[in-house]
């Protein structure tokens, strides 16, 4: 029974540890699964005004907007779930993570395929997205892969990959572009849920403007002996080396 199914992943994957009863009647992830169950098939039906009213009830109750035409696999748990929107044509595998604030959504009005196409993502099994992420347009994220809070995602997402930040890249590759690769501070985590160790936003943000400023300063500093150097040259003294 999916009821079932869905309150025991719930109980499994919260921090909160609820109760069975908790988990059914205070879940609003829960419930919204459960009644896009009844749109889709009203939906697949060709009863596409009554899907979307059940749907619409959905998102009045629980805050979760999902079109009955989405594609959901079994036990997706999403957490909060406030704010969350699934779009028609997105397809999601078993046993992912979605919390709160997340779009899975198009990047154009207009279908690639024609009508009917494809315009919003496959989201493969085992993901985990985090809080006010963006997942646009008709690509997919392989499974088991992770996508950081509040990163815009555009392209394609490799198995076991984990993106951040506005583009979406690995940590490593915003090392390198926010001069972190000094050593002077550790990259920002995905965010809350996605890592097995604890991690401490706060901090993460103020290790991450510390390396910004360090690569600032390095980047003033070489400026002002360029002038000098230039204002030296310009005065018939030999540069400094």
């Amino acid at each position: 029974m999916e009821i079932v199914e869905l309150a025991r992943t719930v109980r499994e994957r919260d921090p909160a540890r609820p109760s069975w009863i908790e988990a059914v009647t205070c879940y609003a992830g829960l419930q919204a699964v459960l009644m896009h169950r009844l749109a889709h098939a009203l939906y697949r039906r060709r009863f596409k005004a009554l899907a979307r009213a059940v749907s619409h009830t959905n998102r009045f109750i629980t805050g979760i907007e999902i079109h009955p035409g989405a594609k959901i696999g079994r036990r997706l748990f999403i957490d909060h779930g406030m704010g969350v929107v699934i779009g028609e044509t997105a397809e999601i595998g078993d046993d992912v993570l979605i919390y709160h604030g997340v779009t899975l959504g198009g990047l154009s009005l207009a279908n690639r395929a024609g009508p009917g196409g494809k315009r919003h993502p496959t989201i493969g099994d085992g993901v985990a997205i985090g809080a006010g992420a963006q997942v646009l347009g008709p690509i997919r994220i392989g499974d088991g892969a992770r996508i950081g809070a509040n990163a815009v995602v555009a392209s394609e997402v490799p198995a076991g990959e984990t993106v951040i930040g506005i583009p979406a890249r690995p940590p490593h590759e915003h090392r390198i572009l926010t001069g972190q690769s000094v050593g002077r501070a550790a990259p920002p985590s995905p965010g809350y849920g996605l890592l097995d160790q604890p991690c401490d936003p706060v901090g993460e943000e103020i290790a991450t403007l510390r390396a910004e400023m360090a690569a600032l300063r390095a980047e003033l500093a070489t400026l002002k002996r360029q002038a000098a150097n230039q204002a030296t040259s310009q005065a018939g003294v030999p540069a400094a080396e």
